[in-house]
């Protein structure tokens, strides 16, 4: 029972598609190229997503290849995609591109430092998780607020969509860790501007996490 009133907007939360090259290693936000071969993933995910929608993209160049593949398997294009920098996935500074096995090789202090508190701290010359979560609350947000009650797809990353997670169920970072988000999964996020429960339910309404596209 959710006694949800009014109108929502709906946030239709896609993680890009797979990055190969890179396994066992963080690339974070290196601009780094997805594979979108897998047509019939692409086909049935894209089967889900509302036809009239606000589109949003990170800068990062694997969000705009998996809108791109959406598009082809929809035979339809979005014209004006709006790219947001602060949906872009978590900057872990100097370690991107690393294993973590070479992180605490090469700075065992500074690898026992973010150990300590791993959504707080910052990796060297990066961002924490938390911070992650105040810049993708931010967008969130102003994008609500400038398309209210309209569908608003954006194509992100795991870390982006779990801080999304966050910001809609209340959760400090470190619970919001244990939230899976896979690639091409959807997740769904309504912003209910009455709120729920009579205005003593917050304003966010969860319909799915981490939907994937095909049954595994």
């Amino acid at each position: 029972m959710t006694d949800a009133t009014g109108p929502a907007t709906r946030w239709w939360w896609v993680r890009h598609a797979p990055v190969r090259g890179h396994e066992g290693r963080l690339y974070g936000s290196m601009d780094v190229d997805c594979d979108t071969s897998d047509t019939e993933a692409i086909r049935v995910l894209a089967a889900r997503l509302p036809d009239d929608a606000v589109w949003v993209t990170s800068p990062l160049k694997r969000t705009a290849q998996t809108m791109a593949a959406i598009c082809t398997a929809t035979r339809t294009a979005v014209s004006e995609p709006i790219v947001e920098p602060d949906l872009a996935e978590q900057d872990f500074g100097r370690w991107q591109g690393l294993k973590w096995t070479d992180m605490q090789a090469a700075d065992p202090k500074g690898y026992h430092t973010f150990w300590t508190d791993p959504t707080r701290s910052a990796p060297p010359g990066g961002e924490s998780f938390a911070h992650l979560i105040a810049r993708t609350r931010a967008v969130i947000e102003r994008l609500t607020a400038n398309h209210a009650s309209q569908d608003i797809v954006s194509i992100s990353h795991g870390g982006t969509i779990r801080a999304a997670v966050a910001v809609a169920l209340g959760l400090d970072p470190a619970a919001a860790m244990v939230i899976a988000v896979d690639n091409l999964s959807l997740t769904r996020l309504d912003h209910v501007a009455a709120g729920l429960l009579r205005g003593h339910g917050g304003v966010w309404r969860v319909e799915g996490v981490n939907i994937p596209a095909l049954d595994s």
